[in-house]
């Protein structure tokens, strides 16, 4: 979905309203998000692969408000981030790959301030489960009462928990059980970002939709 320019500009505008001013980034990868972040008093770039990191610190040279930090969010030693005393922590489509989701999420809250804010994206419905979700490493999809109980674990709150691409819920769900795809389609992918994505953006802004593909949640630290 790298190339889904417009797909991505609706996650950013979704999820960049929802931030504050000193932002952990769980998962950077290249940095391609990171871009909509640079603007803020502190971004904390984090993420397991050492060589996305490098060529994240490549693409964004001289940015003092910029910190990569290899680090490992299932991992206790995570909460040591804390040091930042950052007052947001952004995790798009990265929360399915961790296998113990309960422990990064617990980790990621640990990182905040009191008050602080959690925003996820993460694949919606077990029943769209199939191949592609297996190759791309996903342990699960989540629905909204499963991301419910993981926020109550972690002591969070919820503030905001919506669908988001219902259209997209239906092209994953043939893909996984009419198809079995192993992979995206290049051309699937053209089609929907460019005549697909415009118009559905616009109509979800105006009528949550009741499914979807994936799921934003919005969680508070108190």
């Amino acid at each position: 979905m790298s190339a889904a320019q417009n797909y991505f500009a609706w996650q950013g505008r979704l999820v960049t309203r929802e931030l504050g001013r000193r932002v952990v980034e769980v998962g950077c990868g290249l940095g391609n998000f990171t871009r909509l972040l640079l603007d803020r008093e502190a971004v904390i770039a984090v993420d397991v692969n050492a060589g996305c990191l490098e060529r994240l610190q490549s693409r964004y040279p001289g940015q003092p408000n910029l910190h990569v930090v290899g680090c490992d969010v299932g991992a206790p030693d995570f909460t040591a981030l804390a040091r930042f005393r950052p007052d947001s922590c952004v995790c798009l489509n990265v929360l399915e790959h961790v296998e113990n989701d309960a422990a990064a999420l617990r980790h990621m809250a640990a990182t905040l301030v009191p008050g602080g804010i959690i925003v996820l994206l993460v694949p919606a419905f077990p029943s769209l489960y199939g191949l592609i979700d297996r190759h791309l490493g996903h342990y699960r999809r989540y629905r909204q009462d499963s991301l419910r109980e993981l926020a109550a674990a972690a002591g969070l709150r919820i503030r905001k928990l919506r669908y988001m691409n219902f259209i997209g819920f239906f092209g994953w769900w043939a893909n996984a059980h009419l198809f079995r795809r192993e992979a995206q389609s290049s051309s699937q992918i053209e089609f929907f970002d460019r005549w697909i994505v415009p118009a559905e953006s616009r109509l979800e802004s105006l009528i949550p939709p009741p499914f979807g593909q994936s799921l934003l949640a919005v969680l508070t630290r108190p």
